[in-house]
């Protein structure tokens, strides 16, 4: 303590030597600081001089006051004294109670002056005033990007170094975020815990239920700049915006072959790291027919051509009406395996085929397919009459019969 100040506290003692029973105030020399009594102001001096003098045996971290040496060492014994009379949730320290029971009280002490929200915590606050400032404190050493919120910098530092902190223990996958992992928890547990009010239709994630309301509102925020479509999400805009910029950003990493959309990536991906195995020489002979377009197989009926005899096979039952595979719940019959196996997931409500955009599920890939147009926009199937283009085969089929006459 700095000798003035030590001085000036030695005055303010009586004949008897002890503290005056006075309404006098204990000064600080240093920053003029008052204060009522002569402890507090040499609690208040080690700010000043640094000094910690209170040391805790377990792990030596410094305390310039006993109480926050006192409140540390809960954090070693696990001492909780504070205890919530409403929930008997307990707390080691009395003002995390008190933040607590705002939970119960609803009370919101701190305000927002710019926009009248309230907040329960203050910390809560000084992070929402940033959405005002749009301060952004937290700065990554790596890449220079910033952040308003210190996690959000180390959510993002893992993209850099690869940590994977969260991990699955049903099935071991791996991920840099919990909430991405508590998401991905529901694919086993197959828990939807967010409802739609409309239809009542439920889902694994609150994204997946605020895509799915805009399809009773009609809600599309997003317009293309290009040709004035609409778009109900941000990333199917996106994704649509590349038909018109054939930027394609998905990238193999194997081949360099290029991909408007992540789905078509991935699936892609599966021809290298899937590398298809026969039993039989002449099951891989058909096989490699795929890749070199050879179609020995040729239909005496229509003269189409395959290149595998079972394909033949399944086609001249188009001709035939042949149907050899039966339902055994419903009696409908089937001219292909395939067929059959597809109308089972009726029954079963199997969907294999997941939309990546948006996480709608299909019993068909080419169902998943041709909704993936709803995502992008586009329109590969063009009328040659009148130059209209649309999505899906079917849907020009129909369009043709307004020239042809026929009835749908």
């Amino acid at each position: 303590m700095a000798p003035s100040a030590v001085s000036h506290l030695e005055k303010e003692k009586g004949s008897n030597g002890r503290e005056e029973d006075l309404p006098r105030t204990h000064k600080c020399d240093e920053c003029d600081r008052e204060f009522c009594r002569l402890n507090d102001l040499k609690k208040h001096m080690r700010t000043h001089t640094g000094e910690k003098p209170f040391r805790c045996e377990d792990c030596s971290k410094q305390f310039s006051i006993l109480g926050n040496l006192k409140r540390h060492m809960r954090t070693h014994t696990g001492e909780r004294p504070y205890k919530c009379d409403k929930c008997n949730k307990r707390f080691s320290y009395q003002d995390r109670l008190k933040k607590h029971m705002r939970t119960h009280t609803g009370e919101k002490p701190y305000n927002c002056e710019e926009c009248g929200k309230q907040f329960s915590e203050l910390s809560n606050l000084k992070r929402h005033l940033r959405t005002h400032t749009c301060e952004k404190p937290y700065r990554c050493d790596e890449c220079g990007k910033q952040f308003s919120e210190l996690g959000h910098l180390e959510m993002h530092m893992r993209t850099h170094t690869g940590e994977k902190p969260y991990k699955c223990e049903e099935c071991s996958k791996q991920f840099c975020v919990l909430s991405n992992l508590k998401s991905h928890m529901r694919t086993h547990t197959c828990e939807k815990p967010y409802k739609c009010e409309e239809c009542g239709s439920q889902f694994s994630q609150l994204g997946h239920l605020k895509s799915h309301m805009r399809t009773h509102t009609n809600e599309k925020s997003y317009k293309c700049e290009e040709c004035s479509k609409q778009f109900s999400e941000l990333c199917s805009m996106k994704s649509h915006m590349r038909t018109h910029t054939g930027e394609k950003p998905y990238r193999c990493e194997e081949c360099s072959k290029q991909f408007s959309q992540l789905c078509n990536l991935k699936r892609h991906i599966k021809t290298h790291t899937e590398t298809k195995k026969f039993s039989q020489h002449s099951t891989l002979k058909g096989h490699m027919r795929y890749h070199t377009g050879e179609k020995p197989y040729r239909c005496e009926e229509c003269g189409r051509q395959f290149s595998r005899s079972d394909h033949l096979k399944k086609h001249i039952r188009t001709h035939t009406g042949e149907k050899p595979y039966r339902c055994e719940e419903c009696g409908r019959q089937f001219s292909s395996l395939g067929d059959l196996n597809q109308h089972m997931k009726t029954y079963t409500g199997e969907k294999p085929y997941r939309c990546e955009e948006c996480s709608r599920q299909f019993s068909r890939l080419g169902h998943l397919n041709l909704h993936m147009k709803t995502h992008t926009g586009e329109k590969p199937y063009r009328c040659e009459e009148c130059g209209r283009q649309f999505s899906s085969l079917g849907d020009l089929n129909q369009h043709m019969k307004t020239y042809t006459g026929e009835k749908p």
